[in-house]
């Protein structure tokens, strides 16, 4: 098994052409979506985004991780029951640990960690990489790595490559070279 999980930040399904967007802005990701799985009616179950990866992570609400904002100790996971004594490692098994535990080799292209002071995000990845900018790396300075990692690894099985983009929360701005390629359309009817 070969999984690519895209975890992009903020990106609306309504945006994306496989889902209907009547505007070209994602030829790369309906591509994939063509030819892989895309879920019709998937919802987060915690928000803002580190409580909602705390949540996807570990598969438990964030009334349960204690995960409930960003920073400090809200976004710390809690530990409870048993997991209440003193440790150094996340000893309560998520979801990279589960997909090691069936013979996947997970791997890790994301500054998020670092982004949110979210440690226990480290938890369970055999390779990680952090582009170095703190967290507010761009595309075109993430996906090489994941391209680097996808060529020297395509031919092996059973891995999981997740690699985190940050984009659509920065400002929307078309690279100049691009010109404004939506400036005749009309606004949209919200």
């Amino acid at each position: 098994m070969r999984i690519l999980y895209l975890d992009i930040d903020t990106l609306r399904p309504d945006h994306l052409g496989c889902y209907g967007y009547h505007r070209n802005t994602s030829p790369n990701i309906d591509r994939i979506a063509a030819e892989g799985v895309r879920f019709e009616k998937m919802y987060v179950s915690d928000a803002p985004c580190l409580p909602s990866r705390a949540s996807m992570f570990t598969g438990r609400f964030g009334i349960h991780t204690g995960v409930v904002g960003h920073g400090g100790s809200a976004a710390d996971i809690r530990p409870v029951g048993r997991f209440r004594r003193f440790h150094t490692a996340a000893q309560r098994p998520g979801f990279i640990e589960c997909l090691r535990a069936v013979g996947v080799y997970p791997v890790s292209v994301s500054p998020y960690a670092e982004r949110h002071s979210a440690w226990w995000f480290c938890a369970g990845w055999q390779e990680m990489y952090n582009p170095g900018k703190r967290g507010q790396e761009r595309a075109d300075e993430v996906v090489p790595y994941a391209l680097d990692w996808i060529a020297r690894n395509a031919k092996e099985d059973n891995w999981m490559l997740h690699v985190n983009l940050w984009d659509p929360h920065t400002p929307y701005r078309t690279p100049e070279e691009f010109g404004n390629p939506f400036a005749d359309d009309p606004a949209p009817a919200w």
